[in-house]
């Protein structure tokens, strides 16, 4: 079973930048993506961003396309989030996510970590 670490978030003021990581232990070769979502209050939560583990292939929402960039690597089984240009509406929790090898869909997911934006 996959366990998922996500640390780096913290207080930013708009403009400014922060970088997520996660880290994934335990059946790591099964990896087939890593994704970050988030959720803000009193909202469901969304997708942000995912990479393919093998090809490296990024996927972003409209919403943070220019502004976020997500990588990985493989060495240390750790997903980033690079976030620039961060906006009041980016503050939520961000949550890393994995999906193995032949599942349709994200089957372990971290505990979250706060980005707070202040405007």
């Amino acid at each position: 079973q996959v366990q998922l670490v996500e640390s780096g978030g913290g207080l930013v003021q708009a403009g400014g930048s922060l970088r997520l990581s996660c880290a994934a232990s335990g059946g790591t070769v099964s990896i087939y993506a890593m994704g970050w979502f988030r959720q803000a209050p009193g909202k469901e939560r969304e997708f942000v961003a995912d990479i393919s583990w093998s090809s490296g292939t990024t996927y972003y929402a409209d919403s943070v396309k220019g502004r976020f960039a997500i990588s990985r690597d493989n060495a240390k089984n750790t997903v980033y989030l690079q976030m620039n240009s961060l906006k009041f509406e980016d503050t939520a929790v961000y949550y890393c996510a994995e999906r193995g090898r032949g599942s349709p869909k994200y089957d372990y997911w971290g505990q979250g970590t706060q980005v707070t934006v202040s405007s």
